[in-house]
C-alpha cells in the first residue's frame, strides 16, 4: 500500500455537511478520542485524547466557579431511594432512569441504592444539617463527576448512560438572591462556552411543561449541531423552596426567626460540551481545536532528508520544544523515523492541533520557523525572533476566528416564521425557527409530532410578548416568541 493511499484510509472519508453522523463518529474513532468496544451498551472508554480536552474544560469552568465564591466537594456516588422520595416531582422525573444497586456480595441490600443520575437529594440531605443560621449563607458548592441514567438512545458525547459534568448547588437567604446567581451562571456558561471555546449559543427560558423536575424555572443553553438539531450544553434551575421544604432545610434569621432557604442547581455539560467543540469547528480534516483546550497546542515537524542536516534540525526542534515548554506552553517535537512529514501534517491536523511549527533546512538557513495555523489551514513564516510575540497574539486571533465563523452559521440557522407551512419547511431544512406562540401544551405536543420532533425549546429570558399576533402553528391567540427546534 502506498503512503498516499495508507493517509486517505487513516483520514476522514466523508463530508460533514452530506453525512454527519458518520462525519461524527469517523473524528471519534480516528482521532483515537474513544473506544466503544466496552461490553456494557451506553458505556464508553475515554482515551487520552479526549481525556486531556476534557480536563482543559474542567479547568476553566472550575476557575469561574471558584472565582465566583463556589468551593469544590466530591459527594458519595450512591443516592439511598428514601432521599429521591422526599421530592415528589424530582423522583417522578428521574426514577425511569436511574441504575439500582439490590446487592453487595451476596447478600440482598435492605435498602436500594441509586447510581447518581444529578445529585440534589444527595447534596440537600447534608444542607440540612449544615446550614443553621444566616450566618451559614450564602453556600455555594460544586463537584465535577460522572453521572449514570439509563437512556435507551445513546451517543458518545451526545447522550450516554455514563457522562460527565459539573454540578453547583447553592443555597440563598432570598429569592432574589437565587435568581442573581441564575444569572451568574449565565455569565459563567458564556465565559467559557462562548468566549473561551468559541461555542455560539442562546439561553433560553424552558416552558413549564419541560423544566427540571422540581424547579420553579429552567434556563438552558442550546447550540446548533450541524445536522440541524440543537444540543443542550448548559443549565441552571431556580429551585425555589421545593426542595428546601422537602428536606427541611431551614436557617435562622437576624431577628430570630426561621426560615426555609431558596435554591438554585447550575450544570454545564462537559461531555455535551466536547460534542459541541467537535461539531461546532471541526471540518473535513477533522477537528479543529481552540488553542486553550488543545492537548498539545503546538506541533512541531522537523523535516530533513539526509543525515547531515538531521542533528541540526533536531536540535532546533527540541530546543525550541524546551524553550516553549518553559513558557507554559504544551508542545511536543515528533521526530519519528518511521513516518512522513505529510503523515505526519495530516495526522495533526486530523487531532486539531491549533498550531504546526515546520523546520527543514531553509527554516535553519533563514532564521525563520514555517508556521501552519490548523483553523485557517494557511501557513507563514515568522522569523525566530518574533515568534514569542507572534504567540502572544495567535490564541487570541484562533479563538476570535472560530468563534465568529461558528456564529455566522449560528445566526443563519434562525429563522423567524409566522404560519404553519413555514414552520413545517424551516424545521425540514434543520433551522431554528422563532414563532408567536399560544403558549399551550397540547399546541406545543401536535406541532412536535406533526413536524416529528420539532420541540418548544422556551423564550428568551428577557421574554418577549407576541402582542396582537396569531400562534404560527393553531392560529389562535400568541402569548410570547418562543424558539422551535428539532433537539438530541
Amino acid at each position: 500500500m502506498t503512503s498516499k493511499q495508507e493517509e486517505k484510509q487513516y483520514g476522514i472519508t466523508v463530508k460533514k455537511n452530506k453525512d454527519f453522523s458518520e462525519w461524527f463518529s469517523q473524528v471519534l474513532i480516528k482521532t483515537d478520542m474513544i473506544d466503544i468496544r466496552y461490553n456494557v451498551q451506553g458505556f464508553i472508554v475515554h482515551k487520552p485524547w479526549s481525556m486531556k480536552i476534557i480536563k482543559e474544560i474542567y479547568k476553566l469552568f472550575e476557575r469561574e466557579l471558584e472565582n465566583s465564591g463556589h468551593e469544590p466537594v466530591l459527594f458519595p456516588l450512591v443516592i439511598p431511594e428514601e432521599n429521591f422520595e422526599k421530592e415528589k416531582e424530582h423522583v417522578e422525573g428521574f426514577k425511569p432512569e436511574v441504575f439500582w444497586i439490590t446487592e453487595a456480595g451476596d447478600e440482598r441490600l435492605e435498602r436500594r441504592l441509586a447510581l447518581r443520575p444529578t445529585s440534589e437529594t444527595a447534596f440537600y440531605s447534608m444542607y440540612s444539617l449544615w446550614v443553621q443560621s444566616w450566618r451559614d449563607l450564602p453556600l455555594k458548592l460544586y463537584q465535577s463527576v460522572s453521572v449514570y441514567r439509563y437512556e435507551k438512545h445513546t451517543r458518545p458525547f451526545i447522550r450516554g448512560r455514563e457522562f460527565l459534568w459539573i454540578e453547583a448547588h447553592d443555597v440563598f437567604r432570598s429569592h432574589e438572591e437565587a435568581l442573581q446567581q441564575v444569572y451568574e451562571d449565565m455569565r459563567n456558561s458564556k465565559k467559557v462556552i462562548y468566549e473561551k471555546l468559541g461555542i455560539p449559543f442562546i439561553f433560553l427560558k424552558r416552558p413549564q411543561w419541560d423544566k427540571f423536575a422540581g424547579a420553579l424555572d429552567t434556563y438552558a443553553a442550546d447550540t446548533l449541531m450541524p445536522d440541524g438539531r440543537v444540543l443542550q450544553i448548559s443549565s441552571t434551575h431556580d429551585l425555589g423552596q421545593n426542595f428546601a421544604k422537602a428536606f427541611g432545610i431551614t436557617f435562622v434569621d437576624q431577628k430570630g426567626e426561621k426560615r426555609y432557604v431558596w435554591q438554585t442547581c447550575y450544570g454545564p455539560g462537559i461531555w455535551r460540551i466536547v460534542a459541541a467543540l467537535i461539531a461546532v469547528h471541526g471540518d473535513d480534516r477533522g477537528l479543529v481545536l481552540p488553542f486553550d483546550v488543545a492537548p498539545i497546542q503546538i506541533i512541531i515537524i522537523p523535516i530533513y532528508y539526509t543525515e547531515e542536516d538531521k542533528k541540526n534540525i533536531l536540535d532546533k526542534c527540541y530546543n525550541l520544544e524546551k524553550e516553549l515548554r518553559d513558557r507554559g506552553f504544551r508542545v511536543k517535537v515528533d521526530a519519528r523515523e518511521d513516518r512522513t512529514p505529510g503523515w505526519k501534517f495530516n495526522e495533526w491536523e486530523l487531532k486539531g492541533i491549533p498550531l504546526r511549527f515546520e523546520i527543514g533546512k531553509k527554516e535553519l538557513e533563514k532564521g525563520i520557523i514555517t508556521v501552519f495555523r490548523r483553523d485557517l489551514l494557511k501557513r507563514e513564516r515568522i522569523s525566530e525572533e518574533k515568534i514569542y510575540e507572534y504567540l502572544k497574539d495567535v490564541p487570541g486571533r484562533i479563538i476570535e476566528n472560530l468563534r465568529s465563523r461558528a456564529e455566522k452559521i449560528f445566526k443563519e440557522g434562525i429563522v423567524v416564521v409566522r404560519s404553519r407551512e413555514e414552520v413545517i419547511e424551516n424545521i425540514k431544512k434543520g433551522k431554528i425557527i422563532k414563532m408567536p406562540f399560544c403558549d399551550k401544551e397540547e399546541c406545543a405536543e401536535d406541532m412536535r409530532e406533526a413536524t416529528e420532533g420539532g420541540k418548544v425549546r422556551g423564550t428568551e429570558i428577557e421574554e418577549e410578548r407576541a402582542s396582537g399576533l396569531k400562534c404560527a402553528w393553531c392560529g389562535k391567540e400568541a402569548k410570547k416568541w418562543v424558539y422551535v427546534a428539532k433537539s438530541y
